[in-house]
C-alpha cells in the first residue's frame, strides 16, 4: 500500500515538474503548488469555524474557493498550462478574501478577512517579478477603496451578530494565519533560491575550470595575440610581417630509423624530443609554429609585432635568440645521441625576412608562415649536414658579433638561385646569451 502511494506521488511530481523545466521554472511551480495547498489549508480552517459559528452564507465562500482550486490544479495536472493555473491562482487569492469580507459586512465584522488578498501581488513578485505584479497590486488597492467606500457609505453600525469578542480572536487569527504564510512562502522561497544560487556557482565553477583549459588548449596551438582575436570571432585571421626569424630542425634519417622501431617507441622517442624543444622554445622566448612529421618550425618576432610597447622593445632581438635556440637543440640532441642505441641528430636552416601569417582552416585549425623567408629557411635546413645549423645573409648579419661562423658557403636554393649562408658554431667566449624572457 505505501509503495503504490509513493508510486502514485512521484507520477504526480513528474505531472508537475517536467525534465525540461529549468531550475526557475521548477522553483516557480512548487512554490505555487505550496501557496496553493496553504491557501487550501486555510480555506478549510475558516470553512469548519464558520459553520460552527453558524455563519452559513460565509461559510459557503470559501467551500467555493476549495472547490474552484481544485479543479484548476487537477485541469492543470491533465494539460500541464501552468500559466492558466498561476493565473486561475492568483485570481482566487485577490478576490476570495474581499467576497468573504462582503458577505460578512465590514473590515471590523470581517476581522480584517481582506489581507489575505495581499497574497496575489506578493506571489506574483515571487513568481514572475516586480513589473508583472504592479497590476495585481493595483487591484488590491482598488479593491479595497471598494470596501472602504460600503463600509463608509453603507454601514449602519451592525456587526452581523458577531460580538466584539469573536470579532478580535478573527482579527488575531486572520493576521498570524496571513503573516505565518506570507513567512512560509518567502523562507521557503530564499531556501530554494540559496540552493539554485549555491548550483549555479558550482556550474560557474566548473565552467571556469573548463574554460581554462580551453584557453590552455587553444594557446597551445596559437599564439597568445591569434588565440585572443580568434576569440573575438574573427573570421579570417592574415597579418603581413616585414621582419621574422624563422628556423626549421630536421631529425636526420628519422623515416629510416622509424622503419626499425616499433611504433610505440618511435612516437614515444619522437614526443621526448619535441617536448624538449618546447621547452627551449619557451625559455628563448620563441614561437612555436607546427611540428611537420620529424620536422620542427618555429619563428621569431612574431610577438614583438603584436605587442602595444613593441616601439620600445630591443630591435631585432628575436634573431639572436632563435640561434640561442638552435645551438641549445644542438647540444641536447648531441647528449641524446650518447645515451640511445640509435643516433639521433638534427639539421637547422635559419631565415630572416617578411612573411605573411595567418590561420587556416576551421577545424583542426592552424598557425602558418607563409613568403620567401620559410622558403629560403627550409632550403637552408635541407643543405644542412648532419648536427650543423646554416643561417641567411640577413640573420648572419644581425648576429655575427655574438656567435662564431663558418663560410660563407655558396648554396644553390631552387626558385632562388644561388645564395650565401654561413654555419654557425657557437657563442662568441663568455658573451652573455642573447635570448629574451618571453
Amino acid at each position: 500500500m505505501a509503495g503504490d502511494i509513493g508510486s502514485w506521488l512521484r507520477g504526480l511530481g513528474q505531472r508537475v515538474i517536467t525534465d525540461q523545466d529549468s531550475e526557475q521554472d521548477r522553483l516557480h511551480k512548487t512554490l505555487a503548488i505550496f501557496a496553493c495547498g496553504l491557501m487550501g489549508f486555510g480555506a478549510i480552517l475558516w470553512l469548519a469555524i464558520y459553520q460552527l459559528m453558524g455563519i452559513r452564507f460565509s461559510a459557503t465562500v470559501p467551500l467555493a474557493y476549495l472547490a474552484v482550486s481544485a479543479a484548476s490544479l487537477a485541469f492543470y495536472l491533465w494539460n500541464r498550462n501552468f500559466g492558466l493555473f498561476r493565473f486561475v491562482q492568483t485570481s482566487l487569492f485577490l478576490f476570495v478574501p474581499f467576497i468573504m469580507q462582503w458577505s460578512i459586512g465590514s473590515y471590523v465584522s470581517s476581522s480584517g478577512v481582506m489581507l489575505w488578498a495581499l497574497l496575489a501581488p506578493v506571489g506574483v513578485m515571487i513568481f514572475q517579478g516586480p513589473r508583472q505584479s504592479l497590476p495585481w497590486f493595483f487591484a488590491y488597492i482598488v479593491m479595497t477603496a471598494i470596501s472602504g467606500f460600503f463600509d463608509f457609505y453603507l454601514g449602519e453600525g451592525t456587526q452581523q451578530g458577531v460580538n466584539m469578542q469573536t470579532i478580535a480572536v478573527f482579527f488575531a487569527l486572520n493576521f498570524a494565519a496571513m503573516s505565518t504564510i506570507v513567512y512560509l512562502l518567502i523562507s521557503y522561497f530564499v531556501r530554494q533560491r540559496d540552493k539554485l544560487q549555491e548550483r549555479v556557482d558550482a556550474q560557474n565553477r566548473l565552467l571556469k575550470q573548463e574554460q581554462e583549459k580551453s584557453e590552455r588548449l587553444l594557446l597551445n596551438i596559437l599564439p597568445g595575440p591569434i588565440a585572443a582575436r580568434l576569440k573575438e570571432q574573427q573570421i579570417t585571421i592574415a597579418d603581413g610581417f616585414a621582419d621574422v626569424t624563422v628556423m626549421f630542425a630536421d631529425i636526420i634519417n628519422f623515416t629510416q630509423l622509424s622503419e626499425e622501431m616499433p611504433p610505440k617507441f618511435m612516437v614515444t622517442l619522437l614526443n621526448e624530443v619535441f617536448s624538449h624543444f618546447d621547452q627551449l622554445a619557451e625559455k628563448h622566448g620563441i614561437e612555436k609554429i607546427k611540428t611537420i612529421g620529424d620536422a620542427y618550425m618555429v619563428a621569431g618576432g612574431l610577438d614583438i609585432h603584436h605587442r602595444d610597447d613593441h616601439a620600445t622593445a630591443p630591435e631585432r632581438d628575436y634573431s639572436a635568440a632563435v640561434c640561442e635556440l638552435a645551438l641549445d637543440m644542438r647540444d641536447y640532441m648531441a647528449a641524446l645521441s650518447g645515451v640511445r642505441i640509435s643516433r639521433l641528430q638534427i639539421h637547422v636552416g635559419i631565415g630572416t625576412g617578411p612573411v605573411v601569417a595567418g590561420v587556416i582552416g576551421t577545424k583542426k585549425f592552424i598557425y602558418d608562415l607563409w613568403g620567401d623567408t620559410v622558403n629560403i629557411a627550409s632550403r637552408v635546413t635541407s643543405e644542412a649536414t648532419a648536427g650543423k645549423i646554416l643561417l641567411d645573409a640577413t640573420t648572419y648579419r644581425r648576429v655575427r658579433e655574438i656567435f662564431e661562423f663558418e663560410g660563407p658557403l655558396n648554396l644553390n636554393v631552387k626558385g632562388k638561385g644561388e645564395i650565401q649562408a654561413w654555419r654557425l658554431v657557437g657563442r662568441k667566449g663568455a658573451a652573455a646569451p642573447a635570448a629574451r624572457n618571453p
